[in-house]
């Protein structure tokens, strides 16, 4: 364990010191998605310049559905029922192996449904575990809480790539039509993944937990410093009609039943769980947050929050929305697909875009814009080898978070929270990742 932890700091200081911010990479992929437009297919620089600059805006939509995701998974963290919850889920370790074993599994639990959820409640709910439970090792809890983000996410309820072909005006729906989640997040083969995923890293958080003299305690004053959410006070005295609705409970109580009138009658007339969709889970996780908000006062100061971390995507998402524009207009897109055909067989295929996947998403961590960049010629491929486009689909959704679990940028928020550094917790994740890899890329061999 000693050698694993020091080969982990050193990767820990490597990516310090040589993987760039999530802006320059989008910068440099620019310019390596240009050179091979110009070198490789020999488009000409005026039509490179065209496609860069006329694909920044095709995407706007997509950029909107995705910082919906993490803002209404934000927002519904913030919540006092889900606050409470969590306290109660705190409460039922009876051991620092089963803190940790509860940690992991709620944090994969949670991103199934949301994976901006499960970064603040993971953030939280390690807040209160460490304090109920002073003899766990605070490293380990913490890396456990990020295991979500790297085993279900993309499984899950929050997918970008299986939500985004599920949902009508797609920006690949001339290529692909509508691919219900049916054939993708709910197929036997998604369900029995993740399920064998959850259950090798829970108990895999249980066996990492160290012995009681290798154990690393929080610090005390480092529990001081982990805050929580305060909601507004009521203006004291008597209140004017304005202030009177923004502190009272009737215009979120009647957001949400017309809501949940509206959700209801979508499903039943749409077949039920078959008619999710990117938009009809943002609108489910927003109706909810507002309803459990309980008044617009509390909404918007846990909206200020929920803001705060929705910059990367603002910034981000029209630089790969340029990338996309290229490989379209310029014939990119054949020609890597002609590579990836001769590279692969029809059955080896999704676990070889798997694999691919998760090399990529370490330098480009973002599951929907990532998706429009890989998308266009892994279909190419994929239909030239006659490979069914839903484990196209899959294979990259469970690509592009399997790296999520050494890489630190959706990290940040929960390390934030946390008082840590990645690198204190890289070793745990690393190993969890050596033993996660394995697993799933021979579920894609055999659903190959």
């Amino acid at each position: 364990m000693e050698t694993l932890v020091r080969f982990a700091e050193g990767l820990g200081r490597f990516s310090a010191r040589f993987v760039p911010s999530a802006f320059a990479i989008a910068v440099l992929l620019t310019l390596l998605t240009m050179a091979l437009a110009l070198g490789w297919v020999g488009a000409a620089p005026p039509v490179v310049l065209d496609a860069w600059g006329g694909g920044f805006w095709e995407l706007l939509t997509f950029s909107m559905q995705m910082a919906l995701v993490m803002f209404t998974g934000y927002l519904l963290a913030l919540t006092a029922p889900v606050k409470g919850l969590l306290e109660k889920v705190a409460r039922l370790p009876r051991s620092p192996r089963s803190a940790t074993a509860l940690m992991a599994a709620v944090s994969m639990a949670l991103a199934y449904f949301n994976w901006g959820l499960s970064l603040v409640a993971s953030a939280m709910l390690v807040r209160f575990i460490a304090r109920r439970r002073p003899d766990v090792d605070y490293r380990l809890l913490v890396a456990c809480a990020y295991f979500g983000l790297g085993a279900t996410w993309h499984a899950g309820l929050s997918a970008s790539a299986p939500l985004l072909v599920a949902t009508p005006g797609h920006f690949l729906e001339k290529q692909l039509g509508i691919i219900p989640i049916d054939r993708t997040l709910f197929s036997p083969f998604n369900v029995g993944l993740t399920l064998a995923a959850v259950a090798l890293l829970t108990a895999l958080a249980w066996a990492l937990h160290p012995s009681p003299e290798r154990t690393v305690r929080v610090e005390p004053a480092v529990l001081e410093k982990l805050g929580d959410f305060v909601p507004p006070a009521k203006p004291p005295g008597r209140l004017s009609p304005a202030e009177w609705l923004d502190h009272a409970w009737l215009l979120n109580v009647l957001f949400g039943v017309l809501g949940l009138m509206w959700l209801a009658r979508h499903l039943w007339l749409n077949g039920g769980w078959k008619a999710l969709n990117l938009n009809v889970v943002n609108f489910t996780f927003l109706t909810l947050a507002v309803l459990l908000h309980g008044t617009p006062a509390r909404l918007l100061k846990a909206s200020e929050e929920a803001a705060s971390v929705l910059h990367g995507i603002v910034l981000q998402f029209p630089l790969y929305a340029g990338i996309y524009g290229i490989f379209k207009a310029t014939g990119l897109t054949d020609r890597i697909g002609e590579l990836f055909v001769s590279l692969s067989t029809r059955e080896t295929f999704p676990a070889i875009v798997y694999l691919y996947s998760g090399v990529v998403n370490y330098f480009v961590p973002s599951g929907g814009s990532k998706w429009a960049i890989e998308a266009p010629y892994l279909l190419d491929a994929a239909g030239r080898l006659g490979v069914a486009p839903e484990k196209v689909v899959l294979a990259y959704a469970w690509g592009d978070m399997a790296t999520d679990l050494i890489q630190p940028f959706w990290a940040l928020p929960l390390l934030a929270v946390a008082r840590l550094e990645f690198k204190d917790i890289l070793g745990f994740l690393l190993v969890a990742f050596l033993a996660y890899l394995p697993l799933v890329t021979l579920g894609f061999l055999l659903f190959g």
